[in-house]
């Protein structure tokens, strides 16, 4: 599959307002996906920039002119600086919905909601891929408050995440732009989001769903299908399927064949438009063919890439530190009293089944214990695993958000989705076992908007495991500090 390509000057990127276009045919049934590359702030003084859209470009030339005329817009890509969210939604979003955003401090979009929205307002099927923190789930839900009306009783908007954590997180700040303020506003009647999760409790949702269903439910895949397969639940009204973290959903084999069906027989693509997102889309070309060809999507599904040379935020800073296995407990502390993070998380690697069936305590209880035994920053240590209850991980989670330090023990469940904005450091215990976990772990830092802070990501490594880190290196094109103990 050939792709256009055009150099153009930094000056010329910074802002970027406005796309140099290319058109690229996927797959032999004549549909066509389109890739939108941005990469609005560089370094590099020759940056490649690669779009496309459903107008062809005929000749190199016409090409050139295309590029070359954004010289001629510095104007226009000033103003671009200023717009604000609430011009981007103008027209689209209802009112009460953009008060709410403001109260909440969203004002100035991010990248990746400056370039989708208009995207999706005008109904096209996308693929939101962009990094960690970007904004991502604020832009599917202005798109979804768009489009409902909230006078209807039907379910409009499904948002399927893998995860009780990412959906609790999701549902909380959909009811927060729900909610209505003024007294104009009560007078209407208010859109209703439900939390359908894994480990709720389905008997009070069928009641719900019986009595009068929710505009927008969002839900794990498991327990969406529970309701769907007894017909508790339909969705004839659905207007917006959200699939978030959508390549890890599409990873999973406990999840796979239910994420298909609800994609191709439980609704079509012709009666609703479709968002994909993530930050990471492993071989993404061949992801958005697959979307056309096994109709998940629309034809014209548009890629909305954000960013694609810089896949992590520039403020995180990477290190390792190589020490024995026996000695990762004492290097752990060592970094921990040196850096004394105000609030963290400590990843550490599932616990295998040979160590579970020897009956041994899990890695992360162990790692725990030792915190809590050695430990006196002052933070709170707190463990979060998927062994835990879902009460008790609700209640850590919660404990988190009330403010103060923290340092939270956590397998990868916390990697996908969870937004604690005061995270500042990242500690690997065990190295990710691949460079898409660990691009997830590192975002779970440098979360806040436009925020300069500097945050560090920190490796505790053996020597043997030094070529895997390079390789996450080179694929996600960040360097790593080796520290020296």
């Amino acid at each position: 599959m050939a792709t256009l390509s055009v150099s153009v000057s930094a000056a010329q990127l910074l802002p970027l307002s406005r796309p140099v276009f290319s058109s690229e045919k996927l797959g032999d049934g004549g549909g066509h996906a389109y890739y939108f590359r941005f990469r609005l702030r560089s370094p590099n003084p020759n940056p490649r920039l690669v779009f496309s859209t459903n107008r062809a470009l005929h000749s190199m030339p016409e090409l050139l002119n295309s590029a070359s005329s954004m010289a001629d817009e510095d104007s226009s890509e000033e103003r671009a600086l200023t717009v604000t969210l609430r011009d981007l939604c103008r027209n689209h979003v209802p009112d009460h919905v953009l008060r709410r955003v403001e109260e909440v401090g969203y004002v100035i979009p991010t990248d990746v909601q400056r370039q989708a929205l208009p995207i999706l307002f005008s109904g096209r099927d996308c693929v939101l891929h962009a990094q960690t923190g970007s904004g991502k789930t604020l832009t599917y839900l202005l798109l979804i408050f768009s489009v409902i009306n909230s006078q209807r009783s039907a379910v409009q908007a499904l948002i399927v995440v893998p995860t009780r954590e990412l959906g609790t997180q999701v549902t909380k700040v959909a009811r927060t732009l729900a909610a209505k303020s003024s007294e104009s506003d009560l007078e209407q009647k208010s859109c209703t989001v439900m939390a359908l999760l894994d480990g709720g409790t389905l008997r009070r949702h069928k009641s719900w769903l019986k009595a009068e269903p929710p505009t927008i439910v969002v839900a794990t895949i498991g327990s969406l299908c529970q309701m769907l397969e007894k017909r508790i639940l339909t969705l004839e009204s659905m207007k917006v399927l959200v699939i978030d973290e959508v390549d890890f959903m599409f990873n999973s084999s406990k999840e796979v064949s239910s994420l298909r069906k609800l994609l191709t027989s439980y609704s079509t693509i012709n009666n609703r438009q479709t968002i994909f997102a993530s930050a990471s889309i492993p071989q993404h070309r061949r992801f958005v063919h697959d979307c056309v060809q096994q109709k998940w999507t629309k034809s014209n599904v548009i890629h909305v890439h954000v960013n694609p040379v810089e896949p992590m935020p520039s403020r995180l800073h990477h290190r390792f530190v190589i020490c024995g296995k026996n000695r990762r407990q004492e290097t752990l502390l060592s970094l921990l009293h040196s850096d004394a993070p105000d609030s963290g998380i400590i990843f550490v690697g599932d616990q295998s089944e040979k160590s579970k069936k020897a009956g041994n305590a899990p890695p992360t209880t162990l790692l725990l214990d030792f915190l809590k035994a050695s430990y006196n920053g002052g933070s709170d240590i707190l463990l979060l695993e998927e062994d835990m209850n879902f009460n008790s991980r609700a209640a850590s989670l919660l404990e988190l958000r009330q403010g103060g330090g923290y340092l939270l023990v956590s397998t990868d469940l916390a990697a996908r989705g969870v937004d604690l904005p005061e995270t500042t450091h990242i500690y690997n215990f065990d190295l990710p076992r691949t460079v898409t976990d660990y691009l997830h772990r590192a975002g779970r830092t440098g979360r806040k908007p436009f925020s300069d802070e500097r945050c560090l990501v920190t490796n505790i490594i053996a020597s043997e495991e030094r070529f895997v880190l390079q390789r996450y290196e080179n694929e996600l094109m960040f360097n790593c500090e080796e520290l020296l103990t």
